[in-house]
């Protein structure tokens, strides 16, 4: 069944007007015809139902004909903060990945070493809305603007706080540390790392180190093996 976005949709509203984009990508591109059913995402939890009762090319009605709340909700929240990759294709497959393993929450920051001082969220959340949509994901994950560390360090957050670092000192495991069912916050750097300074500040404010294995990992790839922890850790 073909799987549409549609973050304006209203639960109580037993009729639907898709845009003239996916409208034409719903009859010229797929076929569609009066009847067809189709199903729609609202990003917030909503999974539709809904029957085309007008196959237009510039605006198509559907007919809501059922409804599921919180599909597919997770028992935990996932915040990853992330350094933005020198190429960005190596970002775009993380978001890719994340949403389709399961993430709430992402920010990009800025770091001392970063190789990139700026990402557009505009190209990378249309990334992000086709990964729910190939995966059938009713929750779209959060992307926050770039932001400095030091900046972001001083936001609060209520649950837990981790940094994952190469430094060569005192590290424990999201194994060992994580709370089933909570809130999950973890930091991962650029390429050459947190500056020191960078790990100290963090450390000071209530994020604890930790080490994602022995290999040392490309930033997308030690931001998905935490990804792929929290979920496993919280089956």
């Amino acid at each position: 069944m073909h799987l549409f976005y549609t973050p304006d949709i209203a639960p109580s509203h037993p009729q639907y007007f898709l845009n003239e984009e996916e409208s034409k990508h719903a009859v010229r591109v797929l076929r569609l015809e009066v009847g067809a059913e189709v199903q729609l995402i609202d990003g917030k939890g909503g999974l539709y139902t809904a029957q085309i009762k007008d196959a237009h090319p510039k605006r198509t009605i559907l007919q809501i004909t059922n409804v599921v709340t919180e599909y597919g909700k997770r028992n935990h929240y996932l915040h990853i903060a992330i350094a933005p990759t020198k190429n960005l294709d190596r970002l775009e497959w993380f978001l890719e990945k994340a949403t389709e393993i399961g993430i709430d929450e992402i920010s990009l920051i800025i770091c001392q070493r970063s190789e990139r001082k700026e990402a557009k969220t505009e190209r990378l959340n249309k990334i992000i809305t086709a990964a729910i949509k190939q995966s059938l994901k009713a929750y779209h994950p959060v992307l926050n603007e770039p932001i400095a560390l030091n900046r972001f360090l001083a936001q609060p957050f209520d649950g837990q706080k981790f940094i994952a670092h190469c430094e060569d000192s005192e590290k424990t495991s999201l194994k060992t540390e994580l709370t089933k069912q909570g809130k999950y916050l973890i930091l991962i750097g650029p390429e050459g790392d947190f500056s020191p300074a960078e790990i100290d500040s963090a450390l000071h404010n209530g994020y604890k180190a930790i080490t994602l294995g022995e290999s040392r990992l490309r930033t997308e790839t030690a931001a998905l093996e935490a990804c792929f922890e929290v979920n496993f850790l919280n089956r």
